[in-house]
This record gives C-alpha cells, sequence and structure tokens, in this order.
C-alpha cells in the first residue's frame, strides 16, 4: 500500500482530519490520511448470531469475558452476543489453563502441539503407538498432549531420540513448540537438537510462520544461554540510523493499520471531548515524533468560533530519541509551525524522561485547562505488581486520574503476556506475532527488503523480549482489555462510551487494507482483528 493515495473528500468527521501536509514526516504512522477517507459508510441490517461455546469456561483476571459486542465486517454490521472475544467462537484466547488449547484459527498460527491436517493422520497413529509401547495402552496421558510431553515418560536421553525421530514428519509450529517446551523443561539436549533442525527451516524471507520462527529461534537460544537481556538490548541498539530507523517504522506504518488505529481513533475521542473547551492541555505519554497532533490542531483551527489555545506535554524515552535524531525540542519546533500556520496558539512541554521517571511535577497541570491524557501502546512497557513494588503501571494511572482529566484514550495490543509462565507466554506470543507477520504478508512480497528490514528492527526485538527475558529486563509485558478495564476501575475511572464517529473512521481506514482486517465493539472497547484473532483495543476513560 503506497502512501502517496490521494483520497478524495467524504463529510461528515473525516472532513475534520485532512491529509498532513508534506513537510510532516510520521514517527511510525500518520493518522491524517485515513481521517479523510474516500469510502462511504453504508448502513446495514445487524444480523444476531449465536456462537457455540465450550463446556468448561475459564476466565482468570487476564481473561475477562467479552459480552453483547457487534463485530463490523464490512459491508455488514453484524451484532453478537457471546461470551467469547469478539473474533472467534471458541473460549478465550486466554485459555491458560490447557496451553494447548486452540481455537479456530483460520489464520494458521495454532497453539497445539498437533496439526489438524489430513497429512499428519500416520503420525499421529505412530505418536499412539509410541505411547502404548512406552506406558501401555491404559495410559491416563491426554491424547491433546504434545510430542514432547509423549516421550516426556522415558529418559532425557531416549526423549531426545524419539523426538528427533518424529520431528522430520513435524510442521515448522510444531517443532518450535516441542522446542520451546524442552527449553521449559530444562532439556538441554532436546531442545539444541531441535534448534539445528529449527535453523535449516526458518527464513527472514518464507512464508510468514517461518520469518517469526526465525525470532523465535533467536529468542529461544538467547533464554537457553541466560543471556536474554544482552541479546535483546543488542537487537535494541543495533548500528543503525536514525533516519533507517524511521523508515522502517514508516513501512509498518504503511502495509498495517496497528498504529493508524491507535492515533486515529484517540483523535477523534479527544476532539469530540474537546468541542466546546477554550483552553486544552494534551498529556501525550509516548509522543514519539508527535505526528498524531499535527490533525489534531488542523482540526481545531477550523472550529466554529475560533480555535482554542492547545498545550501538548510529550514524554519520551531514548528509543524515540534515537528515531527522531534528536531531542523533544524537534517535536515541539515542529508542532509549533503546524500550528502557527493554522493561527492556532500553542505551547509544547518536554518530558524527557520514562514513564516510570513521571511525576507531577513534570506534567505542568493548570487551573483552566481541559486535560486529555494519551496512552498509545505504552502501558504495557511500565512494570506492574508482579516486578516491583512500585508498580509503576498501577502508580500512573492513580497519578492521572488524580489530575481529573475530561478523558484518558488507551490503545493495547490485545495479548497476554505478562504474568503466563514461559511455556504459555511462548505460545501467546506465538499465536499472536503468527496473525501479526501474516497480515504484515498480505501487503508485502516476502523478498522485499524493507520488509525484512522492518520486521527486523521493529517487531523481532520485542519477540525475543517476551521469549527471552524475565523480570525487570522483560519490559514487553501485553494483557487483555478485560485486565486493563479492571486496573483503570480499580484508579477511579469510568469507560466512556465511544461514538459512532470512532468506528466509522476507523472502518473507512480498512477500506483500505486486506478485507481480512476486522473491528469489533466489546464491553465499551474498540478491537481490531486480524481474521478471528483480536490485536489491538481502543478504549476511552474519565
Amino acid at each position: 500500500m503506497q502512501a502517496s493515495q490521494e483520497p478524495q473528500t467524504s463529510t461528515g468527521i473525516h472532513s475534520l482530519y485532512p491529509q498532513p501536509m508534506q513537510q510532516i514526516e510520521p514517527y511510525c504512522f500518520s493518522p491524517l490520511q485515513v481521517l479523510n477517507s474516500n469510502s462511504n459508510v453504508h448502513g446495514s441490517q445487524g444480523t444476531e448470531v449465536s456462537f457455540q461455546t465450550c463446556t468448561e469456561q475459564f476466565f482468570t483476571l487476564e481473561s475477562t469475558p467479552a459480552t453483547d459486542y457487534v463485530i463490523y465486517n464490512s459491508p455488514s454490521a453484524v451484532s453478537v452476543s457471546s461470551n467469547r472475544s469478539p473474533f472467534s467462537p471458541q473460549c478465550s484466547q486466554s485459555y491458560v489453563s490447557d496451553v494447548h488449547h486452540s481455537s479456530d484459527n483460520t489464520y494458521g498460527s495454532p497453539l497445539s502441539g498437533y496439526s489438524g491436517v489430513d497429512d499428519n493422520n500416520k503420525l499421529m497413529h505412530a505418536l499412539m503407538v509410541l505411547r502404548n509401547e512406552l506406558l501401555g495402552p491404559e495410559s491416563d496421558i491426554d491424547d491433546s498432549c504434545s510430542f514432547y510431553s509423549v516421550a516426556s515418560q522415558t529418559s532425557s536421553l531416549t526423549r531426545c531420540n524419539q523426538i528427533l525421530e518424529m520431528a522430520p514428519n513435524m510442521d515448522l509450529q510444531q517443532v518450535l513448540i516441542t522446542c520451546a517446551e524442552a527449553v521449559s523443561e530444562s532439556d538441554i539436549a532436546t531442545a539444541e537438537a531441535l534448534m539445528d533442525i529449527l535453523e535449516r527451516r526458518v527464513s527472514v524471507s518464507g512464508e510468514p510462520i517461518e520469518r517469526l520462527s526465525a525470532y523465535m529461534l533467536e529468542g529461544l537460544r538467547a533464554r537457553l544461554l541466560s543471556s536474554g537481556s544482552i541479546i535483546y538490548k543488542k537487537l535494541k541498539c543495533k548500528e543503525i540510523t536514525s533516519a533507517e530507523l524511521i523508515s522502517y517504522m514508516q513501512v509498518l506504518y504503511h502495509i498495517c493499520p496497528y498504529y493508524k488505529f491507535a492515533y486515529m481513533s484517540a483523535n477523534v475521542v479527544i476532539g469530540e471531548a474537546m468541542e466546546n473547551e477554550n483552553r486544552i492541555h494534551i498529556i501525550d505519554f509516548q509522543i514519539a515524533q508527535g505526528s498524531q497532533w499535527v490533525s489534531l490542531i488542523q482540526a481545531l483551527a477550523r472550529r466554529p468560533g475560533g480555535p482554542p489555545y492547545i498545550h501538548i506535554t510529550g514524554v519520551d524515552d531514548s528509543q524515540s530519541a534515537h528515531a527522531r535524531g534528536g531531542g523533544l525540542e524537534l517535536v515541539g519546533q515542529t508542532l509549533a509551525k503546524v500550528a502557527k500556520s493554522c493561527g492556532v496558539p500553542f505551547e509544547f512541554h518536554a518530558a524527557g524522561m520514562s514513564g516510570c521517571e513521571v511525576q507531577l511535577e513534570n506534567l505542568q497541570i493548570r487551573n483552566g485547562e481541559a486535560l486529555a491524557v494519551n496512552f498509545p501502546y505504552m502501558l504495557h512497557h511500565m512494570p506492574d505488581e508482579s516486578v516491583s513494588t512500585m508498580n509503576h503501571r498501577d502508580r500512573l494511572l492513580r497519578l492521572v486520574k488524580s489530575l481529573s482529566p475530561k478523558v484518558v484514550t488507551l490503545v493495547e495490543q490485545e495479548s497476554n503476556t505478562n504474568t503466563s509462565p514461559f511455556f504459555q507466554r511462548f505460545c501467546e506470543t506465538l499465536n499472536y506475532y503468527t496473525a501479526m507477520f501474516e497480515s504484515i504478508d498480505a501487503a508485502r512480497s516476502r523478498e522485499d527488503k524493507q520488509r525484512i528490514n522492518a520486521e527486523e528492527h521493529c517487531v523481532a526485538r520485542d519477540v525475543v523480549n517476551i521469549i527471552a527475558c524475565e523480570d525487570t529486563d522483560r519490559v514487553e509485558r501485553h494483557e487483555l482489555f478485560g485486565k486493563w478495564r479492571l486496573r483503570l476501575m480499580m484508579a477511579g475511572f469510568s469507560p466512556i462510551p465511544l461514538s459512532q464517529s470512532v468506528s466509522t473512521a476507523i472502518k473507512d481506514m480498512l477500506n483500505e487494507y486486506s478485507p481480512n482486517y476486522r473491528l469489533a465493539e466489546s464491553n465499551g472497547a474498540l478491537y481490531l482483528g486480524w481474521k478471528n484473532r483480536a490485536m489491538a483495543t481502543s478504549s476511552a476513560w474519565r
């Protein structure tokens, strides 16, 4: 998908968000072009759907069930009432009681140790024979166990040999999962042998699972060698220039909608909340290049009665500074130029620090300014109570609540990798990022060098961090929306219903992408999905 496509003028909410000026370069993405779409939304009668649910349901704090949601799968909107994730007819994907439990994953990212295709029937029969020979025909081992578990009752050497005999008949996912089990069980001999097999089967220019497996293999090696944090830091600080890094981020922005979804949904919510305010203060806890706010400034400049005074506080980290090629002053200068060109009174305040370091005095709160706070894919980096007694995740939420904001926008990945044990976390990562890699695959050829570099420098390090690191070194700690909802409510927040304008704008934006992207509403949040896997959520609070 080319960023140079110019949408035609449309009416309604989209007219408030024009294309960005050519000189404004986005950090990873720019939401401006999305909100001025040439797509019209066609109303349609919703269809009532009843999905089959599992007999046993295991919901934890991380997997609060979704109820009464609407799925937008253009052209028809489907009204759904279910206790399931908005995009899948099975039980929650946080089915932590059985890490091999697999939903109906049409995008090809099963968590099961087995493949459901006919080609594996002979292999399944061989495994059953092997089980009976080892443990007898009356064994109580569950048939859904993995390859590793089938051989787990034998000696280490024998188990390793048996798994290696089975490996040629396993698909790549099965080998990867079996290797992760061996790592989890500290079975070094089996793990290293399977890693050698994986090394010959992965490719950064292959199919999505081959590309993802290359990075997951790197994470497994790092974990086995207890060098996870070292590998992660090397990946994070690869010797690439800031211009190269920003170009890779822009590739991801153009070929998949995850960041457009974040910026656009937050902008619409904030714009509506500040409709009648004359003095506005926006605190962005991950401001990056500040591109998100260009469209909002331009929209507010056209407000009847004149533009408001806009005060933006940008919180930053060192990685964003590297991508920009400079400090937050660059963001302030860029936004000040935009505001001046629009005749908008503007002020920028830089808070160059991690969210863990932010205190009240860093935020320049003033009486008379209506406050909006933006958390774009940021809060999952804050360590919670499972990492530190400081619990910066909840501390930051309580701090923001004490400021009495008019609106808070939260966008997060819909994944459960925060407190899960290693093997469950590995399976969740495999499931989530297989969907992400497949969505990237739908937009760029597999030999595309830019796509390869974007995955390596912008995605792979996150995957390695989740798999290889623990404690304070593991900074990628995603939670499902149900858990975020509980955290926000415990901090004193109440959800704000999202207006139809938000979903309308996102649906129009998704028309530019693969039809496999889906949109749904559930529990007050907007879900972005790839096929039947929820990928991200956007919600508003006060």
